[in-house]
């Protein structure tokens, strides 16, 4: 007799923490993956370009929502810890240029993950909106020191970077780059997503929760919360060397506040605590603008004013979207793909 399905229902623990439903999914995202490492194939430079800067913008996006959706720390100084990585990868490549590129980019990161966890100090006593301005100052103490710290990081004028090599094979274009980004991204996004099936994970969420409860399970607050700002930190650093080495000249205004609000918007309407919405909400907002662009172009020759507007629509069209996203869909786009699976999944029992 044929059966119909018509719940989701997991018949063991295994099964409960498999990452995919079904031997379907891997298949997918296996040719999904084998589609993307043909892209720099046929792909223009301003393409390229955009890939890139999607595949960073997710690394970066996975960093935070670490911190903020799965910790439950709100933090306004991604752009700031972004600037360490990127910075220390300049000066390493200038002074150190015999040192293999993921080392650098390792040490980037770790530079950033220190510096997260010393203002990562006050979140033992602060939260919410004192969290966040406790952040917010650590933004601007970095902006501060890589504006006069000339000797190091240029100043204002800012310094180039060397472009990452590989025995003589320098990764010098957006192309050759490309398998360099996307293969630490997908890594990290793997380690992520295992991250919170271990003890620690668990930690974070349960200190998310509810911290004064998971101080009386005998969770450690200091040790987790410290431990979270330098993952984070740490995958933010990693975005900022990625970055470094894309756009191969940096200064302060490569980091401006509103690249940590631009990251806070990714994780709010990509899903906070979902590694899905990470990935989601970067591509979204990494893409708007560019297809706000590419519309006013096309409509340039009827309007002629519109192109002027272009900065006033993008800060309108961002604004609306993170508006819409809160009142209709609060949980992120992540939370309406599952809606939209489950629905079929369970078709046509899927009230």
């Amino acid at each position: 007799m044929a059966t119909i399905r018509c719940g989701d229902f997991k018949t063991s623990y295994a099964k409960d923490m498999a990452i995919f439903d079904s031997a379907f999914a891997r298949w997918c995202l296996a040719l999904f993956l084998l589609a993307l490492l043909t892209v720099p194939l046929y792909a223009s430079s301003y393409w390229m370009d955009v890939t890139n800067r999607v595949g960073i913008a997710i690394i970066g996006a996975v960093g935070l929502n670490i911190l903020t959706g799965f910790t439950g720390q709100i933090s306004l100084g991604n752009a700031a810890f972004m600037a360490v990585g990127a910075y220390a990868t300049a000066y390493l490549g200038a002074h150190l240029p015999g040192l293999p590129f993921v080392l650098t980019i390792l040490l980037s990161g770790f530079l950033a993950a220190v510096v997260g966890m010393v203002f990562g100090v006050p979140s033992l006593r602060l939260k919410g909106l004192y969290l966040a301005m406790a952040t917010l100052a650590a933004h601007f103490i970095i902006e501060f020191v890589a504006t006069h710290w000339n000797d190091v990081t240029g100043g204002v004028a800012g310094v180039s970077v060397a472009p990452a090599s590989f025995f003589k094979y320098s990764l010098d274009t957006d192309s050759k780059l490309f398998y360099l980004i996307f293969g630490l991204m997908f890594f990290l996004v793997f380690f992520a997503k295992n991250l919170f099936r271990t003890k620690v994970g668990k930690a974070f969420v349960a200190i998310r929760d509810q911290d004064i409860s998971a101080e009386v399970m005998g969770v450690n607050l200091f040790k987790y919360k410290l431990m979270s700002f330098g993952i984070s930190s740490f995958y933010v650093g990693v975005a900022g060397s990625l970055l470094a080495y894309q756009a191969k000249y940096i200064s302060p205004e490569n980091f401006p506040i509103t690249l940590a609000i631009d990251y806070l918007a990714m994780i709010i309407i990509g899903g906070m605590g979902s590694i899905l919405g990470s990935i989601l909400g970067a591509i979204f907002i990494t893409c708007l603008p560019e297809l706000l662009r590419l519309g006013a172009s096309s409509l340039s020759g009827t309007f002629p004013s519109l192109v002027g507007l272009f900065a006033s629509l993008k800060l309108g069209v961002f604004g609306l979207a993170i508006v819409l996203f809160l009142v209709f869909e609060p949980d992120g786009m992540a939370e309406r793909w599952r809606k939209i699976k489950t629905y079929w999944r369970l078709y046509p029992f899927s009230y």
